[in-house]
């Protein structure tokens, strides 16, 4: 919808003058993308010398037009070219963030992300869980380890990727999270992923996968694609923590991650995901 001239110059005053008072990210739902996704046959991988996935057709999604909301006001970090300096800033802005209900449910501290911060491959999960919330750190406690072999597995290390969530509390329980606690947190994760700049992004899990995408789709359909990303490629595979409950999907996960591999450039070990 193309707004009236007049109209789209008041709404940019009050969104500046919204940015004067430190109100940055605003939200609205969008439409959900068509969820009709390009199939086509994969190999056949058996227990001994691993091949490459071959990709299926890439699927791109449609670039939305900037928005009002989005353009009004430069985020703080725009004033530097350097990630390491606009991640500090983004933390900063994000504070001790009591934007949504999970400051009161039990989390003990924010879980911000980790990693290089000019990073060309970034995994991003659900939420961080108890271990994660204790050290303040994502991806530390079990499925964290698993996480860190599958890194191993591609031939580069943990410290060489960035990692994050789209939420930075741990739910209660370690519980799904909701979709307005997604929308409410997930602005400062589009902020993190803006000042990296990863070559690739991959999403580990339906909730990860369906926020970023805003498709609803099984993951038997999500994965195996390629999806464009505001200009960054995206990849879906399976959440850690769901391959520590039902290990025989290591093997797609290997798939998907050979995938990324290959279009990182990087060499193909024989070995997968242990």
């Amino acid at each position: 919808m193309t707004l009236d001239p007049q109209l789209r110059r008041a709404l940019a005053e009050r969104i500046r003058y919204y940015g004067e008072l430190g109100v940055y990210d605003f939200y609205r739902r969008e439409a959900s993308a068509p969820d009709a996704i390009t199939t086509s046959s994969e190999p056949e991988i058996d227990s001994g010398q691993r091949e490459p996935m071959t990709p299926r057709a890439k699927t791109v999604l449609p670039q939305r037009e900037e928005s009002i909301f989005e353009a009004g006001v430069p985020k703080p970090e725009s004033r530097t070219t350097d990630p390491v300096q606009a991640l500090k800033i983004i933390r900063q802005d994000l504070g001790d963030c009591t934007r949504c209900r999970l400051h009161k449910q039990g989390r003990k501290q924010i879980v911000f992300g980790v990693g290089d911060a000019r990073a060309q491959l970034m995994f991003i999960g659900e939420a961080p869980g108890a271990d994660e919330d204790q050290q303040g750190e994502p991806f530390v406690g079990r499925a964290g380890q698993l996480l860190n072999n599958m890194i191993k597995a591609m031939g580069i290390r943990r410290e060489d990727v960035y990692i994050a969530n789209i939420i930075k509390c741990r739910p209660p329980g370690n519980r799904t999270p909701e979709r307005d606690e997604c929308e409410t947190c997930s602005p400062f994760l589009m902020r993190q992923i803006a000042a990296i700049q990863p070559k690739v992004i991959v999403a580990l899990g339906a909730v990860a996968a369906k926020t970023l995408l805003a498709i609803n789709a099984p993951m038997s359909e999500l994965r195996g694609h390629w999806y464009d990303f505001r200009g960054t490629k995206l990849a879906v595979t399976y959440h850690p923590a769901f391959l520590l409950r039902d290990p025989r999907q290591k093997k797609e996960t290997w798939k998907d991650l050979q995938m990324v591999m290959q279009d990182l450039g990087l060499p193909m070990p024989s070995k997968g995901v242990e």
